[in-house]
């Protein structure tokens, strides 16, 4: 009779516990914070996702690895439980979905061309990333099919791009990655012959998310000639507590637009020509970063990186009080340039990295080696760190965040890789040409 109270107060304190892990479980994938779309939620590469692994190999810190039906160069996009990617399978363009424990949910057809490849492992029809808003993912195909499904799989829209804004025409595929913001969709759809006529077809379209209904759609021509007029770089978001609007880049220029109907605010060269002879091959691959009242703009073949101001208008190009800073060369060619903290981080397509203080240009170091070998994923931070990734060999280096250089770890998958991470939940979700792997402490 003694023992019935603290036999009835156990039994309280055990209910009371199991209810407090079925309250916090959903509690803690709510918390966790969402990898949207390519350059993560915040657009720019910057996660706050803490307690990552430093270090990682198949027995140590690897919690899965699913294989892939084929290769391609698309990050994953990550909300709650479900990790969505596009790839190859033989002949068909897919959209795959896995659930967070690595099972697959659903695959979709997308349709056909999944064979092209271009230069053997420049990528292929399936690299644009998919992006999502937690109850639809939109994906993009570089053949110009764009489509909607819901994210358990079923298919809401579907529309041929190239049907409706004309044939593509760019040597390697319309890479662009589509931008997904408040509802709607941004695509800058940049292209044109190989010859010295000025284009007449390159776009810059809005997209009603929800329907996939047109909602304007505006010019993007310019002078440029040659391969100049071939973008693979993809619009991003400029924001701040004054001003937001969109920023496309490609043929010569970087042009900032009104969010509401695509109107032009402000243009600046400085990219080809304006300082040097005019290089007809110019063609722009990585896209600019925004962040810290900032806009990074980056160029190609060890070309200039310009630091600009988010207001102005006009051509910006001969205007130094525009600028920042400017370097004649040293561009990232591939990776997107990184920004976080008030620092620059510019990755060169051979790995060595540079950081560069936001506003003052300041070198804090310079083409520091990260691994050697070709480098086409863009960098990201978080918990403190870099991470960057080296194509061949898949080893992804962690470097630590701030104005000393200094390498935490290398860790080697072995296997091919030109996707950028994707950091969710506590983990990070890396994407080989042979398959998913979710990395994060047991």
């Amino acid at each position: 009779m003694n023992d019935s109270p603290m036999r009835w107060n156990l039994s309280r304190l055990l209910l009371s516990c199991c209810l407090a892990a079925w309250l916090l479980g959903p509690i803690a994938v709510l918390r966790a914070e969402p990898w949207p779309q390519w350059r993560g939620p915040r657009g720019n590469g910057t996660s706050r996702e803490t307690g990552l692994p430093t270090t990682w190999s198949r027995s140590e810190n690897m919690l899965w690895r699913v294989p892939l039906p084929g290769p391609a160069g698309s990050t994953p996009a990550v909300w709650g439980d479900r990790i969505f990617l596009t790839s190859v399978d033989d002949d068909d363009l897919v959209l795959l979905c896995f659930t967070t424990d690595g099972k697959p949910a659903w695959r979709d057809v997308l349709g056909g061309g999944g064979r092209v490849r271009y230069r053997s492992d420049e990528g292929n029809n399936a690299s644009p990333s998919p992006s999502t808003d937690g109850k639809h993912v939109w994906a993009c195909t570089s053949n110009g099919l764009l489509v909607c499904d819901s994210v358990d799989g079923k298919r809401v829209w579907k529309i041929d791009l190239q049907e409706r804004y004309g044939p593509y025409e760019i040597q390697f595929g319309m890479s662009s990655t589509p931008l997904l913001h408040q509802g709607r969709l941004y695509l800058q759809i940049l292209h044109g012959k190989m010859d010295r006529t000025v284009s007449k077809n390159s776009w810059v379209v809005c997209l009603d998310a929800a329907t996939g209904k047109e909602l304007w759609k505006q010019p993007r021509n310019t002078d440029a000639i040659m391969e100049n007029k071939h973008s693979y770089a993809s619009p991003v978001l400029y924001q701040d507590d004054r001003r937001s609007f969109l920023l496309t880049h490609g043929a010569d220029y970087i042009i900032a637009h009104r969010l509401t109907d695509g109107r032009e605010l402000w243009r600046c060269d400085g990219i080809n020509g304006v300082d040097r002879p005019y290089n007809p091959f110019l063609r722009l691959v990585a896209s600019p970063a925004t962040g810290s009242g900032v806009i990074v703009v980056p160029s190609a073949k060890n070309g200039p990186v310009l630091c600009l101001k988010p207001d102005g208008t006009g051509d910006r190009t001969n205007d130094s009080d525009s600028y920042y800073w400017k370097w004649d060369r040293g561009t990232p060619d591939v990776p997107s340039p990184l920004i976080h903290d008030g620092l620059v981080y510019l990755l060169r397509e051979n790995g060595n990295l540079s950081c560069v203080d936001a506003k003052s240009g300041r070198r804090h170091y310079f083409q520091q080696p990260t691994e050697r070998g070709r480098h086409r994923a863009s960098p990201v931070y978080a918990d403190g760190k870099i991470f960057t990734v080296a194509r061949n060999t898949g080893t992804v280096c962690v470097i630590q965040a701030g104005t000393q250089f200094k390498i935490l770890a290398r860790n080697r998958l072995g296997e091919p890789m030109a996707s950028s991470p994707a950091i969710s939940g506590g983990r990070i979700y890396l994407r080989t040409f042979s398959a998913l792997y979710a990395i994060g402490t047991k």
